[in-house]
């Protein structure tokens, strides 16, 4: 499997990797700029050859990253991808060999492995999700918790593990929520500003039935049902009759996913899997070449 051709849409791969590695090895810093350990233990001509493999079942994600930090330091790095993004790999399974020069694998090695270890961590997490909600035609998303400066790759991982992106940023639509009412004066009043504004995508939040008309009249085209009950859920998507797509939202677990999935609505949003997804356990080890 090769790595040439993966890219992200608005993303400088080149770019994130060098300053992750910057970052770690202190560039700008005095005294920084190097990897004090490895130049002073391993011989400068020494080679290293190593497998990353999961200790526990993962979706795998990243690896093509993982490949750009090792070749940033050591372009004639040998790397082979033994699994593709998405796959599901089982404990024990191999994810990555790769041969080269020592002291730039063992520099390399922590920000691979830990890019590789919340991405796969995120995706795995999604998966669980997905599969939770059962045979349902409702769509799981993200959200915008994600940790900043990794939102494009964080929202990557959901997209591997098996969800769609909601909003990207706070440009790409209009979410109106309960302060945004709060200042403008009420739901009907903050929809028409959006609208006067030009604004084509209005998304608005809801937390009572009788919220749902003004919003609809007032030209809301997607309505987030914030923390309702799967009995409320019912209603709402019965008042709405298919006029704009809904949206469940607000203390989505494992245990209850399925059961909000079934009452109808269209989308189900998640902020766990980017806010709090456990890293997987995935590791690396070297030995000399």
């Amino acid at each position: 499997m090769s790595t040439e051709g993966w890219q992200l849409d608005n993303f400088d791969l080149d770019r994130f990797v060098r300053q992750t590695l910057d970052e770690d090895l202190g560039v700008g810093l005095p005294g920084g700029g190097h990897d004090v350990t490895s130049e002073s233990v391993i011989p400068p001509d020494a080679r290293f050859a190593g497998t990353m493999d999961s200790r526990e079942a993962v979706v795998v994600a990243g690896l093509p990253i993982a490949a750009a930090f090792f070749r940033a330091l050591d372009p004639t790095t040998e790397i082979e991808l033994l699994a593709d993004e998405g796959a599901e790999v089982a404990a024990g399974g191999d994810l990555l060999r790769l041969s080269g020069n020592a002291r730039a694998l063992l520099t390399a090695e922590r920000s691979a492995l830990n890019l590789v270890q919340h991405l796969s961590g995120i995706a795995t997490l999604t998966r669980r999700y997905v599969r939770a909600m059962g045979e349902s035609r409702c769509i799981l998303l993200d959200t915008r918790k994600t940790l900043p400066g990794l939102r494009v790759l964080e929202k990557y991982a959901t997209r591997v593990g098996g969800a769609q992106n909601h909003r990207m940023g706070l440009w790409d639509a209009a979410m109106i929520k309960d302060n945004h009412v709060a200042v403008a004066g009420g739901v009907t009043e903050a929809i028409r500003r959006a609208r006067e504004a030009g604004v084509e995508r209005i998304i608005c939040e809801v937390d009572r039935l009788e919220q749902i008309e003004p919003a609809l009249g007032a030209g809301a085209t997607h309505l987030l049902l914030d923390n309702m009950s799967p009995a409320a859920l019912r209603q709402a998507v019965a008042l709405v009759a298919g006029r704009v797509p809904t949206e469940a939202s607000g203390g989505v677990t494992l245990e209850t996913i399925a059961a909000i999935a079934a009452t109808g609505v269209d989308f189900i949003s998640v902020g766990r899997l980017t806010q709090s997804a456990p890293a997987a356990d995935i590791g690396l080890d070297f030995i000399l070449a």
